[in-house]
């Protein structure tokens, strides 16, 4: 493969090309949907292609094909020069890229339990375990989906910078979804699991674990009320700060969003938030859901410090915003697969937890909100955004109260980081899905972290 690879950004460089790299890849794939106990959908098939990227006059040149076949591998490579020199004659700004270390490197990972090794007959059976610890847990569950998904495979990288990493891909994911229903109420309860490790997750996240809780949530929530509106304190647990600081924080500090006008634009060195927020992007967490060895221009995964203290000390780039930045390239360059090229996204978003414990959290709040669990979130480039709860708790007087249902929480990013006022000594992550164009597996957590006021309102 690496001799097939080379000859053709050899063929680019004769093309006029003044950086050319190729990605090859193959994997293999499982996919199961249960509901109530039924069997779906199942899909197992192998998906393998090339992506090639130039760089021609300053413009870039993009083509993928379903091979790794010489031929086609030369037709797309002249198909992608064509598009960078067309693209060229209109350009504004030409492209320039940061330096980069050319790396030689196979990177072979060794699962305690390969997916791929597993039986679908096996899969199946544990996604059905999990639907039925759900469905037999109350009989107030109204409804049960439950989602698998496995990917193993290979991703062979060159440049021309001399770049060559072989490196294995390995992805397990499960998610629930569970509905109850008493009278007029009607609940809603999700709950995921994913790892870079091995089939083995389900050693420790086992299916009657996994159905209990999503289940006991979705019932819980019969008997909770809607939460009062307005401005209050609220501690956010792991699951809940992890989205906040994923979709209203690290969004903006994705470079190439920062550069189309995000509030961050301008703010690098700047005190934006309190001196307990401390946030980082890491691509190096063993196991986690966002970890890999190499990005997909070929930059070593990395700690990535966005904020320290309360002051921004960092963005996430890709080699032509570094250059733009003056920066280094840290290794968040990622594409969904060989069909699209590699953009700026997340890896594992962090809070820095603090010295705090849960109930030191809670002591002093006369009244307020524990948000235990997060439904989904949004924000947007001037900051403001909205986080809707799935499971959430009153404090009262510094104890846990009733439950509340439907809850979210909105407001500037900025202005609900300065007022965080402690975090907590916990350290929990929680895989997703995140969507910029592309999907990306990405986890996100820290430590529990209070909030002096944030607007708390009704389902989002």
């Amino acid at each position: 493969m690496k001799d097939v690879l080379a000859k053709i950004i050899n063929r680019a460089v004769e093309l006029g090309a003044d950086y050319s790299e190729i990605r090859a890849q193959t994997l293999h794939k499982t996919m199961l949907t249960i509901k109530e106990g039924r069997v779906e959908a199942t899909k197992q098939g192998v998906e393998e292609g090339s992506a090639i990227r130039v760089l021609v006059r300053g413009s870039w040149g993009f083509a993928s094909t379903g091979s790794f076949e010489s031929e086609r591998l030369r037709e797309a490579i002249t198909e992608a020069c064509k598009m960078a020199r067309a693209a060229s004659l209109r350009s504004k700004e030409p492209v320039k890229l940061s330096e980069a270390k050319p790396v030689e490197a196979k990177v072979t990972l060794r699962p305690k339990i390969d997916p791929s090794a597993v039986p679908v007959e096996e899969k199946i059976e544990t996604a059905i375990k999990t639907n039925d610890a759900v469905m037999k847990y109350d009989k107030r569950i109204r409804s049960c989906t439950v989602t698998y998904l496995d990917i193993t495979g290979q991703d062979h990288f060159v440049n021309s910078d001399s770049a060559y990493i072989e490196q294995d891909k390995l992805y397990v994911w499960l998610a629930i979804g569970a509905t109850a229903r008493q009278n007029d109420v009607f609940t809603f309860s999700r709950e995921s699991v994913g790892t870079t490790a091995g089939y083995e997750l389900f050693d420790v996240e086992s299916p009657e674990k996994m159905g209990t809780v999503a289940a006991k949530r979705a019932v819980d929530q019969l008997e909770a009320k809607p939460p009062k509106g307005g401005t209050f304190p609220a501690v956010l647990a792991p699951n809940v700060v992890g989205t906040f600081v994923h979709e209203a924080f690290g969004h903006l500090a994705e470079a190439d969003l920062t550069l189309s006008g995000s509030v961050l634009s301008g703010k690098l060195g700047k005190k934006l938030a309190s001196e307990m927020v401390t946030l980082y992007d890491d691509g190096t967490i063993e196991g986690a859901f966002g970890s890999f060895k190499y990005d997909d221009e070929g930059i070593p995964s990395q700690k990535t410090m966005l904020v320290k203290d309360g002051v921004v000390v960092g963005l996430m780039h890709n080699r032509e915003t570094a250059r733009k930045f003056g920066a280094e390239p840290t290794g968040n360059a990622r594409a969904e697969s060989f069909r699209v090229e590699p953009i700026i996204r997340m890896r594992n978003t962090i809070i820095a937890p603090k010295d705090f414990s849960f109930e030191e959290m809670i002591e002093d709040i006369k009244f307020g909100y524990y948000l235990k669990s997060v439904r989904g979130g949004e924000a947007n480039l001037d900051g403001t955004f909205q986080v809707g709860i799935q499971e959430a708790y009153e404090i009262v007087k510094g104890e846990i109260g009733r439950g509340v249902r439907n809850a979210s929480i909105s407001g500037n990013t900025l202005e609900t980081l300065h007022r965080v006022d402690a975090v907590g000594k916990e350290f929990e992550l929680w895989p997703g899905v995140c969507g910029k164009g592309q999907a990306a597996f990405v986890c996100d957590g820290g430590g529990h972290t209070r909030v002096k006021e944030v607007l708390v309102g009704g389902s989002a």
